[in-house]
């Protein structure tokens, strides 16, 4: 029977803004503990996990020496296999002596033949290679150079991990394959253990799950971690306390608790089998109800968006646009974001922007962005893209208005028509006296402005424009095809109004609508905002694009 989760709302913003956030807020107990545990058990557990690591990696690297080529694409067999609890042992050992003294466990795991693959989340912290001791340490998907560090290389290679190579064009295929051989292997391979969030989060909800691991369509063993706490020491995500930092404090406290919660194994149906999206997302819905957390369409891609908006000096969470879910319904590519987050950080780089580092962009830095001043057509435009209403506009709310709003305005025909509107003579060409003319009658515009616009227009500096000129810019600056839409739509309602005047069938009230009030084009402005929603809520019943593992 085919599973099904209650779909988001169409583009409605995440329960989670920041699921990469950890703010760790100490007590004076907690800096005092700190200090003491410094000073005393910290230490001599840290030289404890040292030695205790060392006699694991020996062993390890026994268990895994000395082998061929073809040894390596085999299971471990042998006596080789009989190191395996040894090196357990050591592996439970130093996590013991760091202070998590037992992990407690609920339901029961399943065997390889009945569930192939066990999914593990969420994926929180360093800490979350215990869970995988308890799993009996079998194979886990890791990066290659993972493979290369020292002592900890060799315990991944004890694990006969899959390895990524993200330096290989093929490696996402063959990743693919190998998942498919060992799941189909009849229990011969180890169980694949897969963190399908892909990154750390912050555990305050579920991201979204990469497909590899639904791809091969076999049933798979949901597998919850936790991490009760009353200080949280042991979440390291991408903005907050950095992982030296963090084991050091868990190293500071008397213990940790952990526990682990085996679910009933999922089975998928047939429909599920032909979408590892559809699959992914219904063991997603399954692991948040029995955490009890949302979901959210996070995910890596807008982890690699923080960083990026960081060197362009924003804040990390402006790259925080819940990817995934606008690639989905909007068909936006990962490239065409970073080169909008360019574009979103030179609007605040224009004159008059008074707060540089924000993640927002004002009525003012839109204006002055677009050289216009303030005007009915530019204020509708901005609120259609202001989806929230709260007078700024984010960079998601930017993706999605460019997406809905000028995209859409910005095809052939429409800036053809905007073209005639300054084109009035048709010449077949625009001067700056005709541009003048439109710019300073309809939107007030200053001289000076007009001449920045006619020099960016006019890319072969003829002191003409031509429609190829003019379509290039419009590309280079989407926003204005709406706007001049806009304004035609409002001209005509204008000369509509007057016409319907001048018969006697509206009065002066009637007549003003012509050219609305800011409070008319806010409510018009979220008219349309629903009407394209709603068109999108359609359009995302019934299409779904596959993505990266």
């Amino acid at each position: 029977m085919k599973r099904s989760i209650p779909r988001q709302g169409s583009l409605a913003v995440p329960d989670i803004p920041n699921p990469f956030v950890h703010e760790l807020k100490l007590s004076f107990l907690d800096k005092l503990q700190v200090v003491l545990m410094s000073l005393t058990i910290a230490p001599i557990r840290l030289l404890l996990i040292i030695i205790l690591l060392l006699f694991t990696w020996l062993f390890a690297a026994i268990a895994i020496a000395f082998r061929s080529k073809e040894d390596l694409k085999k299971p471990l067999s042998g006596w080789r296999l009989l190191l395996r609890p040894v090196v357990l042992f050591f592996c439970r050992a130093v996590f013991f002596v760091g202070g998590i003294h037992r992990v407690i466990q609920r339901g029961k795991q399943a065997t390889p033949k009945e569930a192939p693959i066990l999914l593990l989340a969420p994926h929180s912290s360093f800490l979350d290679v215990l869970p995988a001791l308890c799993l009996g340490l079998n194979s886990v998907v890791a990066k290659k150079s993972s493979s290369e560090i020292f002592l900890f290389g060799t315990l991944t290679m004890f694990s006969q991990p899959v390895l990524v190579d993200r330096a290989d064009p093929n490696s996402r295929a063959n990743t693919i394959n190998e998942i498919q051989t060992r799941s189909h292997s009849g229990g011969q391979w180890p169980q694949i253990i897969i963190f399908p969030e892909g990154t750390c989060s912050n555990r305050t909800c579920l991201i979204s799950f990469k497909q590899g691991a639904f791809f091969p369509g076999v049933p798979v063993q949901p597998v919850c971690v936790k991490f009760p706490n009353k200080l949280d020491t042991v979440t390291w995500t991408w903005e907050g306390p950095g992982a030296l930092t963090q084991l050091w404090l868990t190293l500071c406290q008397f213990y940790t608790r952990m526990e682990i919660e085996y679910l009933p194994v999922y089975t998928p149906s047939e429909d599920e089998k032909k979408d590892a999206r559809l699959f992914a997302d219904n063991v997603r819905a399954v692991m948040a109800e029995a955490l009890n957390c949302p979901v959210t369409d996070h995910t890596y891609d807008d982890c690699r968006l923080m960083s990026k908006a960081e060197k362009l000096r924003l804040p990390a969470e402006a790259g925080l646009i819940e990817f995934e879910k606008l690639h989905s319904k909007l068909g936006i590519k990962y490239d065409q974001v970073q080169e909008l987050l360019v574009k979103f950080k030179e609007m605040k780089q224009t004159e008059g922007s008074k707060k540089k580092k924000v993640a927002v962009i004002t009525y003012e830095d839109f204006c002055n962005y677009l050289h216009l001043p303030p005007s009915e057509a530019l204020q509708q435009v901005f609120d259609l893209y202001d989806r929230d209403g709260s007078g700024t506009i984010d960079f998601r709310e930017y993706i999605i208005g460019l997406s809905l709003v000028s995209s859409p305005a910005n095809d052939d025909s429409s800036i053809e028509l905007a073209f005639q509107l300054f084109d009035s003579d048709k010449k077949g060409y625009v001067t700056q006296d005709d541009l003048n003319k439109l710019l300073s009658g309809a939107f007030n515009i200053q001289q000076e402005h007009v001449e920045i616009i006619f020099s960016e227009l006019d890319t072969h500096c003829t002191g003409e424009i031509t429609l190829d000129e003019f379509k290039t810019y419009a590309q280079k600056k989407p926003e204005l095809a709406s706007i001049f839409k806009t304004y035609r739509d409002l001209k005509a309602n204008r000369e509509n109004a007057e016409e319907s005047s001048t018969n006697g069938h509206v009065n002066d009230d009637d007549l003003a609508c012509g050219l609305p009030s800011i409070t008319k084009i806010r409510t018009q402005a979220r008219l349309q905002r629903l009407h394209f929603e709603n068109s999108f809520d359609c359009f995302d019943a019934i299409n779904v694009l596959p993505l990266s593992i």
